[in-house]
């Protein structure tokens, strides 16, 4: 008989291995229970739960009326897997090139430069990724779809299925049959991902006031610069349960909504900001300057209608634009304002009593002051002049002359004449906090030293931004009060209400009864044929304004450098709605402020008065003597 073997070892063995199996089992559930529960659990709902970015709407820009600046819309980025597009998986050896042939007239991007980003990386071949044009618009989009279905319908046809297997595996390398060719989706790679994009509807409109945002949407330059908190809005966020990469339904996670940012209007009136960007763009082409800028602004509100600068920038073509072009002239320029400023001289000495729009001033040929012999701009005899004659007329000496009687010694006239400046606002911020944007340049009294003394006074030795400048004729226009310039009419909000923005705030400078002097002394300038701005006169309506032509400081080398041409008005004289300011810097073609400006002056200020419906002036000129006889 056979024996059979005592089972109870193994089953000792059997029940030693179990145990020491449920032994490992047990210790394993104590750590997993007890010791590591909470960082397990909480690294199991971080992998467990996804975050997602909802991004929040940027607000809009747009001008006084309504018309759109800047707005976002859907894009997307165009991107393809280069793994796609080799010989092996397409069966043509030159799919690169095809569907680059395909998509370059869609993209706008050159073709040889999207055939090299489908071609295999060969520092990073196994690289599934390639950004072939980011941000495209949705007719991009639909184009690159339709292209790529159709291509897909073709491959898959009964004809080329049936052909692919009387052929049989695709030619060797080196060379294909036109079937293939017809039969292969090359765009079968290429992908696209849903975005946001910047987008300035109105081009060059305004655009180096509205500004630019860079590449991932922040604003960077401008208005969207400025106003960057307001415009971005806040983003919200989603949180989902994820496993394997796929969303666990029912699993919870929650959502916190994006609010939209900010929409603003403008105070930029549209038609006016065309007129003024085509009338600075021509005459700084034709003076063959460097550069040029022309602001309009409501001399009862402060707003600013029109801000023009040439050469201008279309924020849509940001990637081609010239460093010059990016920022706004007409407020990040310091330059010296020349015989313009002389308005200011003229208010403070008939603000102080000092003299009369009719007072007698004897001008020389030439002046002796301090360590330098002044001259005006044309070689003369003695003139005999008013007051009003002297700023007609433009007369530095008569300027030096009228301003020397402001204090009983020289060091009190500058005292004078550095407190009025400062009121008109000259060296301080104009109030809109635009990015870069200059306080000019202006010494304390007590610092004007030598022929510096003598030099602020008709313009040189200080300097200003334009809107500065303009903002000094708006306040003579006025009455004397000056109003802080606006260039946000109001803001909508998330909500959809609309905010008006304060009025700006006012200073009186100089009393009202200064103020219709200067305005008819200005009047002088543009009407006497003596005048040195009677090419801004303007059928119909009486015109207040000043031309300046003065030494320019050259940015790059610090020294006098070329001329800055300006003029500077307002209209109607007799019931003041409109300033318009023209600055052209290093004109080529002529350099006198009357020649270059006072054309720009006219043009954009009949415009205006057009477009706001001005009525003509009810009046003439008083036409203030300039001269008298000895």
């Amino acid at each position: 008989m056979i024996r059979l073997a005592d089972p109870r070892k193994r089953l000792r063995l059997a029940g030693i291995a179990l145990v020491v199996v449920f032994t490992v089992f047990a210790g394993r559930l104590v750590q997993l229970q007890l010791l590591d529960s909470h960082a397990l659990a909480s690294e199991a709902g971080a992998n467990q739960y996804v975050p997602v970015v909802l991004s929040a709407e940027r607000g809009s820009i747009t001008s006084s009326d309504g018309t759109v600046l800047a707005t976002t819309v859907d894009a997307y980025d165009i991107t393809a897997d280069p793994t796609l597009f080799t010989p092996a998986a397409t069966h043509v050896p030159d799919a690169p090139e095809q569907a680059a042939a395909l998509l370059a007239p869609i993209l706008g991007v050159p073709q040889e430069k999207i055939a090299g980003l489908l071609h295999l990386n060969p520092k990073n071949p196994k690289s599934r990724y390639a950004l072939l044009a980011p941000r495209q618009t949705p007719e991009a989009k639909n184009r690159i779809a339709d292209l790529r279905a159709d291509l897909a319908k073709q491959a898959d046809s009964k004809a080329c299925r049936g052909q692919r297997q009387l052929l049989g595996k695709p030619v060797e390398k080196g060379g294909r049959t036109a079937v293939d060719a017809a039969c292969a989706n090359t765009l079968a790679g290429v992908v696209w991902s849903p975005g946001k994009r910047r987008v300035y509807p109105a081009g060059d409109l305004a655009g180096n006031l509205v500004g630019f945002v860079n590449a991932e949407g922040t604003g960077t330059g401008g208005l969207e610069l400025q106003y960057q908190k307001d415009l971005a809005g806040v983003d919200g966020r989603s949180t989902y349960a994820s496993v394997g990469g796929r969303i666990v339904p029912g699993s919870g996670g929650g959502m916190q909504a994006p609010v939209p940012g900010t929409d603003l209007r403008l105070t930029v009136d549209k038609d006016i900001q065309w007129a003024a960007q085509r009338a600075i763009t021509d005459q700084v082409a034709n003076a063959g300057a460097e550069k040029g800028y022309v602001v309009v602004q409501d001399v009862k509100t402060g707003r600013v209608l029109a801000m023009a600068t040439s050469p201008g920038l279309d924020p849509n073509k940001l990637a081609s634009a010239r460093p010059e072009q990016l920022g706004n002239a007409a407020v990040q320029d310091a330059y010296e304002p020349g015989s313009t400023a002389k308005l200011m001289t003229m208010a403070a000495v008939l603000d102080t009593g000092t003299a009369s729009w009719d007072t007698h001033v004897t001008v020389p040929n030439t002046l002796q002051r301090s360590d330098r012999v002044f001259h005006d701009d044309v070689d003369h005899e003695t003139w005999y002049l008013t007051l009003a004659g002297v700023l007609a007329k433009s007369s530095n000496i008569g300027t030096i002359e009228a301003a020397e009687h402001l204090g009983k010694d020289q060091a009190a006239a500058n005292k004078v004449l550095g407190g009025y400046l400062q009121k008109f606002g000259i060296g301080q911020p104009t109030g809109l906090g635009f990015p870069g944007e200059t306080r000019g340049i202006l010494a304390k009294p007590e610092d004007w030293k030598g022929s510096q003394q003598y030099t602020i006074p008709f313009g040189q030795g200080l300097s200003v931004n334009a809107l500065q400048a303009t903002s000094v004729f708006s306040t003579i226009a006025n009455g004397g009060v000056r109003v802080a310039p606006g260039l946000v009419m109001g803001t909508t909000g998330p909500d959809g209400r609309y905010t008006p923005t304060p009025p700006g705030a006012q200073t009186r400078v100089v009393s009202e009864a200064t103020a219709k002097t200067l305005t008819e002394m200005l009047e002088s300038v543009v009407t006497d044929e003596q005048g040195t701005g009677t090419k801004a006169a303007i059928p119909g309506y009486r015109v207040a304004g000043k031309t300046g032509t003065a030494n320019r400081v050259d940015p790059k080398t610090g020294r006098y450098s070329g001329y800055t041409a300006s003029f500077i008005g307002f209209a109607p004289a007799d019931q003041p709605r409109v300033t318009v300011s023209c600055v052209i810097q290093d004109p080529v073609n002529g350099h006198f402020g009357g020649q270059l400006c006072g054309p720009v002056f006219k043009q954009v200020m009949e415009f205006a008065l057009k477009t706001l419906r001005v009525a003509p002036s009810g009046s003439e000129a008083p036409n203030l003597p300039v001269d008298w006889k000895p």
